[in-house]
């Protein structure tokens, strides 16, 4: 490759602790890491949060690359790939004096490094790489070319995969909606359908033909479609027909994974657990979980307490749903008096999910809610920890996202549906009707 074609990357912080294995993800072009970026990642090291893995496999992987070399030159990545070295700080650059009088503030440092390079090397193309947008607008600002970490991006969440479609026979499929009915074991030959583009394993299909309509999926393994059945679980009844699609797949053994989207008031917690309650018997525990994402910019330390009043706020929304399944018996009822035996032996339990990693995942049924908040990279690790007869669903709201480095086409969720979309071992359903209240629904929509 012409050396005026080839660029170099300058990593943020952010970066590193989104995805530690980042360096391996830019093909041929080189890679310069500030040292304020790893005297940053010092202070990540230690805990058990996913930023913390990051920070240690990062570690891990200079110095695997041979570190003393780092600071020399650099040092190839592998095959094909660019170099990766460490610059040290420079005296903060007369252009910048003016702009950023803080010098010491980290995000100065690597912005005065990158400055710094870029005009003793103006034939080379330097670009900035970071989560932050204030500092990606700072180095425009000074003309240092900056932009998102975009590897595991969505190309276009307007066309995220829905998990249904609706079908239109146009008052010509009476007969096929009577076989529907008629063959619930079997199905009907997808090919009789005449659908496009085809569906993929476990889509759902709202088929219409005048007054006539049927819920159904389509099962990839004999190419057929099924009906889907109205079923109640743990006494909730769904409302509409993506409710019905959720609890169907929620129900599924052999969809070992499922998620469930939509804006809040849409029953996706809800529905999740009543159905992991409705199966209790085939699981060894339930598990709820979330990760813990301040809605401010002040974290978990500031609120008074010890740990698990700090901690209740953030798990009271699952305690919520649990509530509203309480309330669909009689106080005293055989179904409230077990909810409360799973919970006093621990056959249910709700907790953070930083306290859930590193568990084995096997015949568990595990709910992920809020998981618009996770990572990739934090979604790969849950699913991969999956054991025998596990199950595990993600819930969450795409575009309703409290983490500071993540949006919609970023985040765990959207990226999991994008990738996952077609497998038969998956099933997703984006609730789109809100079912808390009239109220609820015109909050969600006009503000």
């Amino acid at each position: 490759m012409n050396q005026l074609q080839k660029k170099t990357f300058i990593l943020d912080t952010n970066v590193i602790l989104h995805d530690s294995s980042c360096i391996t993800h830019f093909q041929e072009h080189d890679i310069v890491i500030p040292i304020t970026v790893l005297e940053e990642l010092d202070q990540f090291k230690k805990g058990n949060q996913m930023l913390n893995y990051h920070a240690r496999e990062f570690a891990r992987l200079l110095d695997s690359l041979s570190a003393n070399k780092l600071f020399n030159g650099g040092v190839e990545i592998g095959a094909n790939k660019g170099r990766v070295s460490i610059k040290l700080e420079f005296p903060l650059h007369p252009d910048l004096q003016n702009h950023f009088p803080a010098a010491s503030k980290p995000d100065h440092q690597i912005l005065n490094i990158g400055y710094h390079l870029s005009k003793e090397h103006p034939e080379r193309k330097y670009i900035l790489v970071t989560k932050d947008i204030n500092l990606r607008m700072k180095a425009k600002a000074v003309g240092l070319m900056a932009e998102d970490y975009t590897t595991d991006h969505v190309k276009d969440v307007n066309h995220l995969y829905s998990g249904r479609r609706i079908v239109d026979l146009n008052g010509q499929g009476s007969e096929l909606i009577e076989r529907l009915y008629r063959s619930q074991e079997e199905g009907v030959s997808v090919d009789q359908f005449a659908l496009e583009p085809q569906p993929t394993a476990n889509e759902y299909m709202i088929i219409r033909n005048g007054r006539q309509s049927a819920l159904a999926y389509y099962d990839g393994h004999d190419r057929s479609v099924h009906t889907v059945q109205k079923n109640t679980v743990y006494g909730i009844t769904p409302r509409n027909a993506e409710q019905c699609f959720a609890v169907h797949a929620l129900n599924r053994m052999d969809v070992p994974l499922a998620s469930l989207t939509g804006k809040a008031g849409t029953g996706k917690t809800l529905l999740a657990l009543a159905a992991a309650l409705e199966q209790r018997n085939l699981y060894r525990q339930i598990m709820l979980a979330r990760p813990i994402v301040p809605l401010s910019n002040k974290d978990i330390g500031y609120l008074p307490g010890d740990i698990q009043s700090k901690l209740n706020p953030y798990m009271q929304p699952l305690y919520d749903n649990l509530s509203v399944i309480r309330n669909q018996f009689p106080e005293n009822s055989d179904m409230n008096n077990r909810l409360d035996r799973m919970l006093e032996e621990k056959k249910l339990i709700i907790e953070p999910l930083a306290y859930i990693r590193g568990r084995s995942l096997v015949k568990i049924f595990m709910i992920v809610d809020e998981a618009q908040n996770l990572t990739p990279h934090e979604v790969k690790t849950i699913i991969t920890r999956a054991g025998e007869n596990a199950k595990i669903v993600f819930t969450g709201d795409i575009y309703q996202i409290d983490h500071p480095y993540l949006d919609s086409q970023s985040n765990g969720l959207s990226y999991l549906i994008e990738k996952m979309q077609g497998q038969s071992l998956y099933a997703h359903v984006n609730l789109e009707k809100g079912e808390r209240s009239e109220l609820s629904m015109l909050a969600s929509e006009l503000l």
